[in-house]
């Protein structure tokens, strides 16, 4: 282990009859780097001082070129989390010491509409990079694994709150999806003794959040009624209740996942739980909107056919083996994200 738990890459040279050693910054290659959670992730990794590789899918990939404008020290490399071969070839350029599998379909409501694409990337795309590392690695070449779990598997939840020896029972082809990796994930580890851990990460947002998602398009729609642009919020149920934090604390227990002497799996999780109808009562506050509720209409086209009721997480392992705890508190989180939004669409007004 070298300074904070990363592991460092020591290489060794003759120059002159001397031995010299020169430390080498740590690698990480990130799927799903174009994304909320890896955007967050690149940018804790690069602070932390590693090498920073993002696995973009085709030729011409619109939001890679945006990211890696904004995110320059991220070095992109092809691959495709439904082609074996192209997983391979990316590992064996990039050689890193930590791979971070984010990337997979991951919007639950286009779940239902594209179950086979789902199963395709979320859950076999896991199996896929778990072979890939398996090929390429090995005892000499040893890869750390992390694997994006979700609080979705636990669906109609079987206690609350869930921990890690919840029983998971997913309501979604995306939470199915997420139950084959996680699963798999321990498979290899047990199978291969590979260093492979999952983080079951319950609701983070912020900013950089799409708008398909929920919490987005409250804050985006809140924003532009403020500013005149819109004049309602079309939404599904109003009563799931969800535990929500941010994704800048979340993507730090990952890395410290990965920084322990031995893998485990960890919920990620505040402890909280709010109904979506407190989402919008007080992304409205935060833009100093009263009576929110004749802004509101609700949408049957918004409903799941299968909805999640409840999710709370209990993070006891997080905080007490990995010191980890969020620093953001839920109002917090919504007045960040409807303030970005007002900026957002201000901005966009003036030019």
């Amino acid at each position: 282990m070298g300074v904070d738990g990363v592991s460092d890459r020591l290489t060794v040279s003759r120059l002159g009859g001397f031995l010299e050693w020169s430390l080498l910054m740590p690698r990480a290659l990130v799927t799903g780097v174009t994304g909320q959670d890896g955007q967050y992730l690149a940018e804790f990794l690069n602070q932390q001082g590693y090498e920073v590789f993002g696995l973009v899918k085709g030729q011409s990939n619109t939001r890679a070129d945006i990211v890696a404008e904004e995110f320059p020290f991220i070095e992109m490399v092809s691959g495709d989390l439904q082609d074996l071969t192209s997983l391979v070839s990316a590992l064996e350029h990039v050689q890193p010491d930590e791979v971070y599998n984010l990337g997979a379909i991951s919007f639950v409501a286009l779940s239902f509409k594209q179950a086979e694409l789902t199963a395709n990337v979320t859950g076999l795309g896991v199996l896929r990079m778990l072979e890939a590392i398996r090929i390429v690695g090995g005892r000499d070449n040893p890869m750390r694994f992390y694997q994006a779990s979700s609080s979705e598997m636990f669906g109609k939840v079987r206690e609350t709150p869930q921990n890690e020896q919840t029983p998971f029972y997913p309501r979604s082809p995306y939470g199915v999806a997420k139950v084959f990796g996680h699963d798999i994930t321990v498979n290899y580890r047990e199978s291969y003794d590979m260093y492979a851990c999952s983080g079951i990460l319950f609701n983070h947002e912020s900013p950089r959040r799409g708008m398909e998602f929920v919490t987005r398009k409250v804050t985006n729609a809140v924003a532009r009624i403020k500013l005149g642009l819109q004049s309602e919020l079309m939404l599904g149920d109003l009563s799931p209740r969800r535990d929500w934090g941010f994704a800048g604390d979340y993507v730090r227990a990952m890395w410290l996942m990965l920084q322990q002497d031995q893998p485990e799996d960890y919920v990620v999780a505040t402890g909280e739980t709010h109904e979506v109808r407190e989402f919008v009562q007080l992304a409205f506050a935060a833009a100093d909107i009263e009576d929110w509720e004749r802004y509101v209409k609700q949408d049957e086209r918004f409903m799941r056919p299968a909805e999640v009721d409840l999710l709370v997480g209990d993070a006891t392992k997080a905080r007490t083996k990995l010191g980890w705890k969020p620093s953001i508190s839920f109002p917090e989180l919504v007045t960040m994200m409807v303030e970005h939004d007002l900026k957002l669409e201000s901005d966009k007004l003036r030019h």
